[in-house]
């Protein structure tokens, strides 16, 4: 069965296109010749997965770029022969680190990966400029350039290495504009992003301003992008109209304007649940690249920008299997099918999760196959658009679409969806008689009237239950359409957005044309609407559906703002009840127990992400999570917050067991990889606004005693575009705190600050604390930790390792730390070294730096041995003895006692891993 395009160029066996030489491949070198240069290597490192697995070298270099300095690692493992390589790209806001996972698990596939921080993330410099082909594009051929010098990549030719690309959303985009601007890239694999930037964030002429404003933020605020960026964005979002000028910036940085030139294998990986980059984007780029003759698969996965399951499992697997077929040159390998779209297969289980299987079909339909007829009623309606377009109708909400989000709440049986009487029309078909599957993008023609020359609609269409309550906005997708010269009227066919969602029998459909919407500009000033139909609502065909019992849900990575976790878990509590076991009044007053707690990785498998896990956290203690990546923190987390459930054990917070939508979650904050602002409003709108979303009376939000902990003063008032990282985050801490929670978690709370900013944020930790609450705060800068935290958990392969006060924990090492009152010559220090029980000796700052052998000392000092005098002897005996035999050395011993930082002890405890 042939699972690609019609048309795709494949020879008569399924080969792929052949290989272009290196004369036509090799790209113009004045750009990029020795545009390269190392500037730093920071080391290798190798890292095992399993014993059987083989070991993965990460090599880290920084290197200059026209200005810029990039920040790399490049991984390689098994044996030196050379192989394909792949160039792993990381999204919007992140860097290099969050592809870390996938770049070991490609590199003991046979790959050599090479990943990298874009400008102006992570640790590299240069401004943002939003897939610049001059800047970011540019960087990626100098990476091609880099790779083509490696003894490990396989070549081409001259200076040509065969190398896919891939990411997700900034980085997926990246990958499609790499293909079309250096001929050398041989496939790729773009995941949940745009083809055309311009439509993405301009839809039919109209501001998208939560989602361009979220970009900004989530950049670090205008400044750290490119001068022309940051003047256009402050343009549009004052007038609230992008002009041409905007448009033309946008596009210039999209694929599309290289999609003529896209001429390589490519598996499109787009989102549903997706208001900022939606199907269409992936449709677009679908067309075009099968235009011109190259293989395309899509998949539509269950996530997206806006939550849900990202099935990360599934999607790495099938982007490996890309590329060993079109690198690897793997004929036999099986890349799936030419579409697939996964769908819920029920609703969510006990732990919040929505089981999924999949459809498929031999050809990408498009959106508008086999469509068929949906006659709608309704009258000719007419309708306000308000004054400032406020109050504005809602359907998505940037931000807070994280950790499930608003993408599960169909699953759930209810949406967020609200538009205001007097704001809009409502069209609706008769009840089905038999379900209804919806692949694609409805269509519908209407008549549109207004008292102004110009109108903007927002159309969307709902799925209504049998008793007309509680309507489905399918993935709270919404189409917005400007309509000029509207004053005469005017026919207008309206695209809504591409979904895929099952309506059941007796339902109905309800398409909604509102004035206003929460995410978009429109118009302030105030109009009249006057809208009928002209024909029926042209519903795309279903699918038919397999079977996907390989499929996983997996946690969401790309773009997950922490903000909605209590709002989610306040919806959740609303709508759904589990049985839960009797409170224990012994743990009444105890913040957080967890006992025997374990998880598998699935059902069926004897592998655990948490095992047998143990601990207890009381009032006021701040308590450091640690351990290497994969030590199951997220999970236990995940698990403590009620997102997902325990296969085995109990998480009890203040005697409530803990169970997802458990009202006892009332009392829980959380911080999780930032959160979404809004940045034209100030800090404390965008606090009011948040704790309105949670439908929790006003007074229980305790929003002024939040703000005095986290110390913002009269920053507040002002807007969050002009806040510092820090100030921003300390804000992220402030939405966390209101209704002071009494347990409170944060996830990585100082990533991205700086020194000052670090130490601003412990106060902060420190304070909330101090009245008598809980924090648990998981994070890698283990000096941090040990400067804010009281009490330490230490986690390696999903087990407990340690657990106990920081003091406790540091202390118990075998280095002392040896004060002097004067130096002292090599022979001594090598005298010190040869000690019996000693393992090592040296100068450090301060004096010398000995180590024991493990559970030994020193020998027992002769009987005549001098005293110490008044040097303080600490109470290990080993320690004891060591300081007898320095002033038998004649050792000018000041002090004596015990070196060990957080990080030695860390180390230590798991034995080096991570």
């Amino acid at each position: 069965m042939d699972l690609r395009l019609p048309g795709s160029r494949r020879g008569a066996d399924g080969d792929p296109p052949a290989r272009r030489g290196p004369g036509t491949r090799r790209r113009a070198a004045a750009a990029v010749a020795a545009a390269v240069a190392v500037l730093a290597g920071a080391g290798v490192w190798t890292a095992t997965a399993s014993d059987d697995a083989p070991e993965v070298r990460r090599a880290d270099a920084v290197m200059a770029m026209d200005g810029a300095r990039i920040d790399t690692s490049y991984f390689t493992a098994g044996s030196d022969g050379r192989r394909p390589a792949v160039l792993l790209a990381h999204g919007f806001g992140g860097s290099k680190a969050d592809v870390r996972q996938q770049a070991e698990d490609l590199a003991r596939s046979g790959y050599a990966v090479l990943t990298w921080s874009a400008r102006g993330f992570g640790e590299s410099t240069g401004k943002i400029g939003l897939n610049d082909p001059e800047a970011e594009v540019a960087d990626v051929s100098r990476l091609v350039d880099w790779l083509a010098e490696r003894p490990e990549v396989e070549l081409d030719g001259d200076g040509d290495p065969r190398v896919g690309v891939a990411g997700a959303s900034y980085g997926g985009a990246v990958s499609l504009l790499a293909a079309g601007h250096d001929e050398r890239v041989d496939a790729i694999a773009p995941a949940i992003t745009y083809w055309d930037l311009a439509d993405a964030l301009f839809p039919n002429g109209v501001f998208k301003k939560l989602w361009a404003g979220y970009f900004i933020n989530s950049g670090g605020g205008c400044d750290d992008f490119e001068a022309r960026i940051c003047e256009m964005y402050e343009r549009v979002a004052t007038s609230g109209t992008p002009d041409a000028e905007a448009v033309e910036l946008l596009e210039e940085r999209s694929p599309s304007a290289v999609g003529d030139r896209i001429e390589v294998p490519t598996l499109l990986l787009q989102g549903q649940s997706d208001s900022l980059f939606p199907l269409g984007q992936a449709d677009a780029a679908a067309k075009a690249i099968e235009a011109n003759g190259a293989p395309v698969d899509v998949d539509w996965i269950a996530g997206g920008h806006d939550g849900g399951d990202m099935e990360t499992d599934r999607v790495q697997a099938r982007i490996t299997a890309w590329f060993d077929r079109y690198l690897k040159d793997e004929t036999g390998t099986d890349t799936g099918p030419a579409f697939r779209v996964s769908r819920e297969a029920g609703r969510a289980d006990g732990d919040g999760t929505v089981p999924l299987t999949g459809a498929s079909a031999d050809e990408y339909p498009g959106l508008d196959g086999g469509t068929r007829p949906i006659a709608l009623t309704g009258r000719e309606q007419s309708f306000d658009n308000p004054a400032g377009a406020s109050p504005p109708s809602i359907s998505s909400l940037p931000g807070l679409g994280g950790l499930g989000g608003l993408s599960q709440l169909s699953s759930l049986g209810f949406s967020l969806s609200l538009d205001f009487p007097g704001q809009f029309a409502a069209f609706e078909s008769a009840p089905f008689t038999e379900d209804l599957q919806i692949t694609g993008s409805p269509t519908a023609t209407v008549h549109v009237k207004s008292t102004s020359d110009e109108a903007v609609l927002f159309a969307k269409v709902y799925d209504v239950g049998p008793d007309g309550t509680q309507p489905v906005l399918p993935s709270q997708l919404v189409e917005p359409v400007k309509v000029e010269g509207a004053k005469e009227g005017k026919d207008v066919t309206i695209t809504l957005p591409a979904i895929d969602h099952e309506v059941e029998d007796g339902h109905r459909l309800r398409l909604v044309l509102a004035s206003t919407d929460l995410g978009y500009a429109s118009p302030a000033a105030p109009a009249t609407y006057t809208v009928s139909l002209k024909g029926d609502l042209e519903v795309p065909a279903a699918l038919a559906e397999d079977t996907a019992d390989a499929l996983l849900p997996a946690w969401v990575r790309w773009l997950p703002p922490a903000g909605a976790l209590v709002a989610l878990a306040l919806l959740l509590t609303a709508r759904r009840r589990t049985a839960t076991p009797a409170p224990d009044p012994d743990l009444a007053e105890v913040p957080l127990t967890i006992t025997g707690l374990s998880k598998r990785y699935a059902k069926s498998s004897d592998r655990y992400a948490v095992k047998d896990l143990s601990f207890r956290v009381e009032r006021g203690q701040v308590l450091g999570l640690l351990g290497p990546n994969g030590a199951g923190k997220t999970t236990t987390l995940r698990m403590l917050m009620g997102l997902i459930k325990p296969d085995d054990g109990e998480i009890r917070v203040f005697g409530h067991a803990i169970r997802p939508g458990a009202p006892v979650l009332s009392r829980v904050g959380a911080f999780v990889e930032g959160a979404g602002f809004l940045p034209h409003l100030s800090g404390r709108e965008n606090l009011e606004l948040y704790w309105q979303a949670t439908g929790r009376p006003a007074e229980d939000a305790h929003l002024e005693e939040a703000l005095e902990i986290a110390g913002l003063g009269d920053a507040l008032s002002r807007a969050v575009r002009t806040y510092s990282q820090g100030m921003r985050q300390r804000l992220a801490i402030a939405q966390a705190m209101l209704g002071l929670p009494d347990l409170l978690i944060l996830d990585e709370p100082t990533n991205g600050l700086d020194p000052p900013q670090i130490r601003e944020m412990r106060e902060v930790m420190i304070r909330y604390a101090a009245a008598g609450r809980t924090v648990i705060v998981s994070s890698h800068l283990l000096s941090e930790v040990e400067q804010s935290c009281t009490h330490l958990v230490v986690m390696e392969r999903g087990r407990l390792v340690q657990a106990g006060a920081v003091s406790d924990i540091i202390g118990a090492g075998d280095t002392l730390l040896v004060g002097l009152a004067a130096g002292v010559t090599d022979p001594v220090v090598e005298k010190v070294a040869a000690l019996p029980g000693v393992a090592s000796a040296e100068r450090t700052q301060g004096g010398l730096l000995v180590r024991l052998v493990p559970g030994a000392g020193p020998a027992e000092p002769a009987a005549d041995a001098p005293a110490a005098g008044d040097t303080e002897v600490p109470h290990s005996t080993a320690a004891a003895r060591l300081l007898v035999e320095l002033v038998r050395l004649e050792v000018p011993v000041a002090s004596l006692g015990p070196h060990r930082r957080l990080e030695d002890a860390f180390l230590t405890l798991i034995g080096g891993s991570g």
